[in-house]
């Protein structure tokens, strides 16, 4: 669910001159007011100085940068300075971005269960978009100032970014950076698993998990363009009007219904193609809900997140229940099982341009448009996160770089500020329950330890009657 590769030494170059400081806006250069001649002139006389000048300004080149900085929830994506200019290598550009893509993959990378992202400290985001800002040699087929979205394994939630000039795809007319920045992963993955794997053909009937999703969207999208496609669609109630409004024939809940008996009241024989995000048992439900020459294309494992922090319990469950099957079984039942995996699709520039062109036509005939759910400041990556872990969304999660005004900032604060003093009461609730609790305690010890006293005075009574009695 990511880009292809980058190198991962140009990414742990930046990484280096990094700081750890909180998220500052970079310093701007006060305007220079000799005209060009006298400027010219003094750095004919003093070359030695305008070369030291040239130095630190080239060194105070700041810029911000999400990092992952370990393993764990939502606090651990901070917003940091780097220092110094991406340096560009022969056939890069170095882009100023403008907007990010939030994908489930990097919800799963936060909690160290996605092996496409290096290991931490290091910057996620796997799409954005925005404009060129320098190119490197070798570069031939961009140029400063061109706009264009962006498909990486990793290192673009920041400011800037030094990508491969192959890694970039020139946005069309009349489509905002928001929208750029939402289809690279989404639509590739779509378009490849229906078109590529599943090979759609009118009158044939989808399964989409999660249809409110990214991918879910952009699925059901691609399914309208093939005539008589059947989608049934999994979402949450809340969602149904919406989904429908974009395309899916059967809308399902599957919180309050078993998707399976649903799809068999009005499919008895099962479906051509099914679309599995969610690994484990699932998987098993896809494969026996195929018909004959049906497809099952699995790419992904949500399952596994249960929780904003890894649960081992939800993934030894999900790789217990993983499935698996007999080359035999498949011969007998005449079904297929694909995998897709688009950050495995290292060096293959060619297959990726072409999907990306095929999606970009069908853009510009308005048969596909992104559907943007929601925009985050890069100061508001925990919120972003966690709307999309817990299903709140419908469409595409999206991070702005734009600065946060000082206005919405405040806000910001006064809202970390009461999650603060929320915790300090959650503490303190629970360390009174806690006190109660051995109050409790010390009572009940104390009842326990009253009819032992009692025997005891009664067995001194009687011990006082014998001596009385002698």
């Amino acid at each position: 669910m990511s880009g292809e590769d980058a190198p991962a030494q140009q990414q742990n170059a930046v990484d280096q001159k990094q700081e750890t400081k909180p998220a500052e806006e970079p310093k701007a250069e006060p305007p220079k007011t000799e005209s060009a001649p006298a400027a010219a002139a003094e750095a004919a006389a003093t070359p030695a100085a305008t070369t030291a000048e040239k130095v630190p300004e080239e060194e105070t080149f700041t810029y911000r940068a999400l990092v992952l900085t370990g393993y764990g929830g939502y606090d651990k994506v901070k917003l940091q300075v780097k220092k110094g200019k991406p340096a560009l290598k022969a056939g890069e550009v170095l882009v100023r971005v403008k907007a990010c893509g939030l994908n489930f993959a990097d919800l799963m990378a936060r909690q160290g269960l996605y092996d496409r992202l290096p290991s931490p400290p290091v910057t996620p985001g796997m799409e954005c978009s925005g404009v060129v800002e320098a190119v490197g040699e070798e570069v031939t087929d961009r140029k400063v100032g061109d706009r264009v979205m962006v498909l990486n394994r990793f290192g673009l939630w920041q400011e800037v970014a030094a990508v491969p000039a192959s890694h970039t795809f020139l946005i069309p007319e009349g489509m905002s950076f928001e929208e750029a920045a939402a289809l690279p992963v989404n639509y590739i993955t779509a378009y490849m698993m229906l078109f590529d794997f599943g090979n759609l053909r009118p009158n044939q009937s989808v399964l989409v998990h999660a249809a409110a999703g990214g991918v879910g969207i952009a699925a059901t999208q691609l399914c309208k363009t093939v005539k008589d496609v059947t989608v049934f669609g999994t979402a949450s109630a809340s969602k149904h009007e919406t989904i429908s409004q974009g395309g899916v024939t059967h809308a399902i809940d599957y919180r309050t219904k078993d998707y399976v008996e649903e799809v068999r009241k009005i499919s008895p024989k099962g479906l051509d193609i099914i679309l599995d995000p969610l690994g484990g048992s699932d998987t098993h439900k896809a494969y026996n809900l195929l018909k004959p020459m049906g497809k099952l294309i699995t790419y992904g494992a949500a399952n596994m997140l249960a929780g904003q922090k890894k649960n081992l319990i939800a993934v030894a469950k999900n790789w217990y229940h993983q499935f698996s099957i007999h080359t035999l079984s498949l011969i007998q039942g005449n079904k297929s099982v694909c995998g897709f995996h688009l950050g495995y699709l290292d060096g293959e520039t060619e297959l990726i341009s072409q999907v990306m062109s095929t999606v970009l036509d069908l853009y510009k005939q308005g048969k596909i448009k992104p559907r943007i759910d929601s925009t985050w400041h890069l100061e508001q990556v925990g919120d972003a996160m966690r709307k999309m872990q817990e299903r709140n969304n419908i469409g595409k999660v999206i991070l702005t770089t734009e600065p946060m005004p000082e206005e919405e900032k405040k806000e910001e604060a006064k809202k970390e500020d009461k999650k603060e003093d929320k915790k300090k009461e959650d503490k303190k609730k629970e360390d009174k329950k806690k006190d109660d609790g051995k109050k409790e305690e010390k009572k009940d010890d104390k009842k326990k330890e009253e009819p032992k006293k009692e025997e005891k005075k009664e067995e001194e009574k009687k011990e006082e009657a014998k001596k009385e009695e002698k």
